[in-house]
């Protein structure tokens, strides 16, 4: 049966994004089978993206895009979509995180959310209990992309070591997810540290926080709680974050020991292991 629902275009960036693929595919004169199978999908699936019902992927996007030579409007409107379905309170951080030239963080509890696998943001997110765990995931990824802009965001990142050592998601997840972490290395903008247990007392135990940096913007500092973020731009907050983060950067490992670290928690901690008959693998 045609999925048929009457949408606001006006009401969300994903209401629009339905009903301008319900009128495209309409003018194309293509039933939701016909533009299903051209892009390797249900009709259903089309039914539910029309009717707002089901949230559009990048891959599905561009595809639709191909299929309908609509000149990339999809694919450039998705990113809109895939925005909204942050929690509100982080929407705010999410764009001006796009606009920064520059991003120092601090992670105590888990990977930096712009370098983390699909497996991982999956687990990370899944641990909140959310009903619409696919989008988040959909939109953490999305995120990603200004990593591969033609001018992108210096990034720089301090992690605890207790982040190698805590196995979210299991041991395949987080293997891959450490080797993610060493592929980073070959990414000249991207920078990470550990913070090794070694160092014990540091100049940020109160938590992880984020600076980003911006052409001719001032500063902000981001922190979250258990329910929502922070960002401000107090000059004496971000003078104290620079300081704080200055001595988190002095204290860490060096970028080359620290990728040692990591691959060496990889092996040891989540190398594949030899069953009775077998032989170790790593």
């Amino acid at each position: 049966m045609v999925n048929i629902r009457d949408l606001d275009p006006s009401a969300s960036p994903l209401d629009y994004y339905g009903s301008e693929l319900r009128r495209l595919r309409e003018e194309a004169k293509l039933k939701q089978e016909d533009l299903g199978g051209i892009v390797f999908c249900t009709g259903s699936l089309i039914g539910q993206i029309e009717t707002a019902r089901k949230v559009p992927t990048r891959d599905f996007s561009e595809r639709i895009d191909a299929a309908l030579g609509t000149g990339g409007m999809f694919s450039r409107l998705v990113g809109l979509v895939l925005r909204c379905q942050l929690p509100t309170w982080f929407q705010a951080y999410a764009d001006m995180e796009a606009r920064a030239t520059y991003l120092a963080t601090y992670q105590a509890q888990v990977v930096y959310g712009l370098l983390q696998t699909e497996a991982y943001a999956r687990a990370v997110l899944a641990s909140g209990m959310p009903e619409n765990l696919d989008e988040l995931v959909a939109a953490r990824l999305e995120r990603h992309r200004i990593l591969r802009r033609e001018r992108p965001p210096v990034v720089w990142v301090v992690l605890d070591e207790a982040v190698l050592h805590r196995p979210i998601g299991g041991r395949e997840v987080m293997r891959n997810q450490l080797a993610h972490l060493l592929g980073m290395r070959e990414d000249r903008w991207v920078q990470v540290q550990v913070l090794p247990f070694s160092v014990g007392e540091h100049a940020s135990l109160i938590g992880s926080f984020n600076t980003l940096r911006f052409d001719g913007d001032p500063d902000l500092v981001y922190t979250e709680d258990v329910m929502s973020g922070r960002m401000t731009a107090n000059p004496d907050t971000v003078r104290e974050s620079a300081l704080r983060y200055a001595h988190l950067q002095a204290a860490a490992l060096s970028v080359e020991d620290s990728a040692a670290l990591i691959a060496r928690v990889m092996e040891e901690q989540y190398g594949y292991q030899s069953g009775p008959d077998q032989r170790a693998l790593a």
